[in-house]
């Protein structure tokens, strides 16, 4: 039986306290201010750029164009998109526990982002963290496009409302291209930690099995000592009636790909953190719409 490692005390953004539980590591919070944290990932050119956005007067609003104003297609379009990407995630050919994948499942989404990846055999500690890396490198695409897309969308509906709001939308821009390469780099190094996960698991795997197959060695000694008074006279059949119970002792501890269906259920979740955390610009901008 496969168990995931225990979680740690850190308090802060689930997809933090997912990672170092995942990592099995001690994360402790920083005791600089937000602000001093922020401007470490600006350059001086960034905080020029921000410096110049602040000071300008508010912009003229751009026409509303008929739009609705209270927001509400708005909110609506981030919720369908929010439900469309959490199911792409869900339903994940290749993060699909082995049962399903065996079955032939109906993971459609999926299979337009990742071809489905060989179905697993037990115990399958061969398996190749390729394929769960490019697959989650290709849903961490598809979210950056999507949700950058109904961020500026929702920066377009910002400017035409007021001067406020269209100033408000303006900040956003020069903070989405102050930020966006940092945010790329660190959340670039989430596969690279799952993969480290994923060797744990299967060394952990590899070492049930090793467990299971010396215990199942060690339960059966009556078995040679019938073999032996026997005599040669039916060697054949008594190692045909001892295979089966072999390996029924080697599979009957864990189902097999057990650690596997592990992973794939915390990278779905580790996804899913990421997800939030990708959202809450449009979160914050969508706010300021309906609130305005």
């Amino acid at each position: 039986m496969v168990h995931p490692p225990q979680r740690t005390s850190l308090s802060g953004p689930a997809l933090v306290r997912l990672l170092a539980r995942l990592g099995e590591t001690e994360v402790q919070a920083s005791p600089q201010p937000l602000a001093d944290r922020l401007s470490q990932w600006l350059g001086w050119t960034d905080a020029i750029a921000l410096s110049t956005v602040l000071a300008a007067p508010a912009p003229t609003p751009a026409t509303a164009g008929g739009a609705r104003a209270n927001g509400d297609d708005e909110a609506q379009r981030c919720l369908s998109l929010r439900s469309t990407l959490s199911k792409a995630i869900a339903l994940d050919g290749v993060l699909a526990p082995a049962k399903a994948r065996r079955a032939g499942g109906g993971y459609g989404h999926a299979r337009a982002l990742q071809p489905p990846a060989p179905v697993p055999d037990a115990p399958d500690t061969d398996a190749d963290y390729a394929v769960f890396r490019q697959c989650y490198i290709a849903l961490q695409q598809k979210m950056e496009t999507d949700i950058g897309d109904v961020r500026g969308r929702l920066r377009s509906r910002l400017a035409a409302v007021s001067p406020a709001m269209a100033k408000l939308a303006t900040l956003d821009a020069a903070m989405e291209r102050s930020l966006a390469a940092r945010e790329r780099s660190l959340l670039g190094t989430v596969p690279g930690l799952l993969g480290a996960h994923f060797e744990r698991l299967r060394k952990a795997a590899r070492e049930a099995a090793a467990r299971d197959a010396q215990a199942a060695a060690d339960s059966t000694p009556g078995a040679a000592s019938a073999e032996q008074a026997d005599g040669a006279a039916v060697p054949t059949t008594a190692a045909a009636a001892a295979a089966p119970t072999a390996r029924a002792s080697l599979t009957g501890a864990a189902a097999p790909g057990a650690w596997l269906d592990v992973f794939r259920k915390d990278v779905q979740s580790v996804l899913l953190a990421e997800l939030d955390v990708r959202f809450q610009p449009v979160e914050g901008l969508l706010a300021a719409l309906r609130a305005r």
